[in-house]
């Protein structure tokens, strides 16, 4: 039987909050990846092309930046996906709460 964390077992219980939760992610999620792979593939194609100089005008930290968007995109990702775990899992039960493990 598995064992779920203390922010798991409150999504259960609050499926509305849980449910706009999800919306939210899924919206931040859509806007921080709209463009992040051209993005990227141009920003890796300007320090390929001109090296050092392009490192030194910011393509450096321009990469660490788009780096940090698709970290924080996948953070979303990951929030839409537990949150659809505890709706889907508390509709299809059809009781009230999650059978807590003893001992």
């Amino acid at each position: 039987m598995p064992t779920y964390g203390s922010f798991y077992l409150w999504l259960h219980r609050h499926r509305l909050v849980s449910f706009l939760l999800m919306t939210v992610s899924f919206l931040v999620f859509g806007y921080l990846t709209i463009d992040l792979v051209q993005l990227l593939s141009s920003n890796a194609a300007f320090i390929v092309r001109h090296g050092w100089l392009a490192l030194m005008s910011g393509g450096l930290l321009q990469f660490a930046e788009l780096t940090l968007t698709a970290l924080l995109a996948m953070a979303c990702y990951l929030l839409f996906r537990l949150c659809e775990h505890a709706l889907l899992q508390r509709l299809s039960s059809g009781t009230r709460s999650i059978p807590r493990r003893l001992g």
